[in-house]
């Protein structure tokens, strides 16, 4: 199938590519005459489809030369693709117990088939806004961030082997942009891309681009190759079910700082803490979960929004839980070296809420 080219994967042509392609038919039992295949992608991106037979299910997901939530105006490499699998295996290798078993991958085609997580697992964001507490996951992760990032870092390799990897990671350039573009540069300036809750927040993004001292610490993040870091960790990019913690989407790979993966992680569960006040009714005011959360400034005037705050249907109750979040991240980025620990953060959270 790689020898006609790339072209865009429907359902129907994905069953004839599926027919063609051993790695895949025989996760299926190679019974092929009754595949179920549906689309399950968010729509930011790429491709993403389940597909299933009476004797085994996997994910099959296609990379687009653009991204998709805007179309062919904004191009992007699907060579992407490339370095999600490479992810993906070399993460698994490191931590097989929290990341998909890559089963066949088409370079030509941008191409990943991987292992399919079936319900009750649901993305680790969809979990927190419905109040789901999930008593392993700080371990899991943890166990997680913790091999990932020692393993494919210089305290465990040798100079050459670093740099080589990280030479062929620079081929990420282009995701490499977007991170550095959706991230550390349009939340702070005027930009086509960027939107926010209007115009409740106008005052408050406009602080933003304006406040000098932010931009320095900003900059300050966007160095250092230390390792093979996910690069878009955030709760979006986890399943979970009560005893099973899966890191999934790992497109945005590259090598760069470890606190980048941390960071995102814990700034997305910052996210949720301020946003429960607007999931709360009369029958669950979430003040006890608030308490689970915590055991990130740029997500709000981004391209792509968090469902935590989406989900919160008074506009008036939206924008106040975001400015809370936006206020607490601007003062963790440019006050950050007072902070020693986690513990500290967590008060301070608690101590702005209360």
């Amino acid at each position: 199938m790689a020898s006609e080219g790339f072209r865009p994967l429907d359902e129907k042509s994905l069953v004839e590519y599926i027919k063609a392609t051993p790695s895949l038919s025989s996760k299926l039992g190679n019974e092929l005459d009754d595949l179920q295949i549906k689309e399950v992608g968010d729509g930011n991106l790429n491709f993403v489809y389940i597909v299933s037979s009476p004797s085994g299910s996997f994910v099959a997901k296609q990379a687009l030369p653009y991204i998709r939530c805007i179309g062919e105006s904004w191009p992007m490499t699907k060579e992407r693709a490339y370095f999600e699998a490479v992810t993906l295996k070399e993460h698994g290798r490191l931590c097989p117990g929290h990341v998909l078993e890559v089963y066949h991958f088409d370079r030509v085609m941008s191409l990943i088939g991987m292992h399919y997580l079936e319900p009750p697992h649901i993305i680790l964001r969809k979990g927190l806004i419905a109040g789901i507490e999930y008593p392993l996951l700080a371990e899991r992760i943890s166990e997680y961030m913790a091999r990932t990032l020692f393993f494919t870092s210089l305290p465990h390799r040798t100079t050459m082997e670093h740099k080589r990897a990280v030479a062929e990671f620079c081929g990420n350039v282009e995701l490499c942009r977007l991170t550095e573009q959706v991230v550390f540069s349009d939340p702070y300036k005027v930009s086509p891309h960027k939107r926010w809750t209007s115009p409740y927040l106008d005052h408050d993004v406009e602080a933003v681009r304006e406040d000098n001292a932010l931009k320095l610490e900003v900059a300050e993040l966007k160095s250092m190759a230390q390792a093979l870091i996910h690069g878009d960790l955030h709760t979006g990019s986890v399943m979970v079910t009560s005893d099973s913690t899966q890191v999934i989407d790992p497109e945005f790979a590259f090598y760069g700082p470890m606190g980048f993966d941390i960071g995102a992680f814990v700034g997305n569960l910052i996210l949720a803490f301020f946003a429960q006040d607007g999931h709360a009714d009369q029958e669950n005011d979430r003040k006890g979960y608030r308490f689970f959360i915590p055991t990130k400034e740029p997500r709000i005037v981004e391209v792509a929004h968090v469902e935590d705050f989406e989900s919160i249907t008074d506009t008036g109750n939206r924008a106040d839980c975001e400015r809370r979040a936006l206020d607490f991240a601007k003062m963790l980025m440019k006050e950050r070296r007072k902070f020693q620990g986690i513990a500290e953060v967590v008060s301070a959270i608690h101590e702005l809420h209360s």
